[in-house]
């Protein structure tokens, strides 16, 4: 660990039942993956912890004005600026991640705020002239929105910041109250940032934070008939399983993915293997968003091959806490073992290893595997780790084609000078996100996001759409 770099060990943190710390019975410890120090210890509540936290959001209070809301967002948008590197640092120890994506992950968190801050401003109600058709009368319909009575958040480890983030600031920008479940391996940072989100203003009715088990929180909270809305960020296996247990109500499932990122033989040769290192490789790989599988057109792919492994030695894995770092670990020893028996399957079938490929307890190193088979484990699955499997392909219909096979269909990206190339691409890609000459996850954080297939079911997230989501539209009408 760097000289500079604070220790967070030890942590004792609550969760919060409408605004009020709850300490429960049973206690969680939460591990530093690359130390294995307990970075920090949260209560496990039961299932009387989660009925008080729906009656204390239900019971509600004074409903917060636009610009109440506005000013909470901004408040919380001005912490989260100003202890941006303590935020930084305990992403760092709970989720293994470098301060190179930490700080990232801070930076982006406060556009969150921000966009949603704006959005709390907006009024996007429609007027609808009634005299237009020969059966009309001379009235007009007005939209408006409604916040949604009640939303359960449940969030994934690998941004245990931001995709918080993206689940409460909608919320609080369409004043619809929030119960979250954070990831059990990275609640320290949740829970924080729901304290700072208090500190802002928000009233505790608004937004508790449970931690528990599925028998006691999760699978209650899911099933529960007063929750209007499951918003899910998490595995394709999870996710496919919430809408036997939702029942009857609305789901957002943002699912796993696989995506691919297209070279074709007249690509920028720097921009692609720039764009394939960051994406094979940022936060560890572990982004549902990250290049999980390069398509090299077969004219380029000796020369592009030599180059992109060269390039792996600007990313050094080691200590997150160490600057030079730019790759930590993955969140656990068993999901690094996991990806190294997927490098190991892909080799027994007769690809080979070409940079990295050690693994040291959750610390795994960026690895370029070429030559790898259509029907790996590697590249028909998930590996969500800093793996870079290398596959030829033919032409621009035969990369389509591979693209497609995945039954993810989340993100994907081209890199080419060709602007039919490009178009073709965008046109017959199956994703929710089609990036020309950029990394695959490429988006800010108010623009519309979301996946199909196995991905997920088409609702979009983003800021604006997940406030739209979080909402209903009420219609009335006057006289006119």
């Amino acid at each position: 660990m760097s000289a500079s770099a604070p220790t967070v060990t030890g942590l004792e943190l609550p969760c919060y039942v409408g605004g009020e710390p709850v300490l429960g019975h049973d206690r969680l410890d939460v591990f530093n993956p690359y130390t294995g120090e307990v970075a920090g210890t949260v209560p496990m509540l039961a299932r009387e912890q989660l009925d008080a936290a729906i009656d204390a959001a239900l019971a509600g209070g004074e409903p917060l004005t636009r610009y109440a809301r506005y000013e909470i967002l901004e408040r919380a948008r001005t912490l989260l600026s100003e202890r941006a590197e303590e935020f930084a640092h305990l992403i760092r120890s709970e989720a293994g991640l470098c301060m190179r994506e930490t700080r990232y992950e801070v930076g982006r968190a406060q556009d969150v705020l921000q966009f949603a801050a704006m959005e709390a401003l907006r009024d996007d109600g429609q007027i609808f002239s009634c005299d237009v058709s020969p059966q009309g009368k001379a009235r007009k319909i007005f939209t408006i929105r409604e916040p949604l009575s009640l939303v359960a958040a449940i969030t994934p480890f690998n941004h245990p910041l931001n995709q918080v983030a993206h689940k409460l600031a909608p919320a609080i920008a369409a004043g619809a109250p929030v119960i979250l479940k954070p990831a059990r391996k990275t609640p320290l940072t949740a829970i924080r940032f729901v304290e700072l989100l208090y500190e802002a203003g928000l009233p505790g009715h608004m937004l508790s934070v449970l931690i528990g088990s599925v028998d006691e929180i999760l699978d209650p909270l899911v099933a529960d008939e007063r929750i209007d809305l499951v918003t899910f960020t998490g595995s394709t296996r999870i996710g496919k399983q919430l809408p036997q247990r939702a029942g009857y109500k609305k789901l957002c499932l943002e699912l796993g993915g696989n995506a691919p990122l297209i070279i074709m033989d007249d690509a920028d040769m720097d921009l692609a293997v720039t764009l394939a290192a960051e994406g094979c490789f940022r936060n560890s790989g572990q982004r549902c968003t990250a290049v999980k599988r390069l398509l090299v057109h077969e004219k380029i792919l000796g020369e592009f091959t030599e180059r992109f492994v060269e390039r792996v030695k600007e990313y050094p894995a080691g200590d997150p806490a160490d600057e030079a770092t730019r790759v930590g670990t993955v969140i656990d020893e068993a999901a690094a073992i996991e990806l190294e028996d997927r490098v190991k399957d892909a080799v027994d079938q007769g690809a080979k290893v070409l940079a990295g490929g050690r693994r040291e307890s959750a610390l795994l190193e960026p690895t370029v595997i070429a030559d790898v088979p259509r029907t790996a484990e590697m590249v028909v699955e998930e590996s969500f780790g800093p793996l870079a499997p290398i596959l030829a392909v033919r032409d621009l219909e035969d990369a389509i084609e591979l693209a497609n096979s995945s039954p993810f269909g989340l993100s994907s990206g081209i890199v080419t000078t060709n602007m039919d190339a490009a178009l073709r691409a965008v046109k017959e890609i199956r994703s929710g996100t089609v990036n020309v000459n950029q990394v695959p996850g490429y988006r800010i954080e108010c623009s519309p996001f979301g996946g199909v297939k196995d991905s997920g079911l088409g609702i979009k997230e983003g800021v604006i759409e997940a406030i739209k989501f979080m909402t209903t539209v009420k219609t009335f009408s006057l006289p006119w």
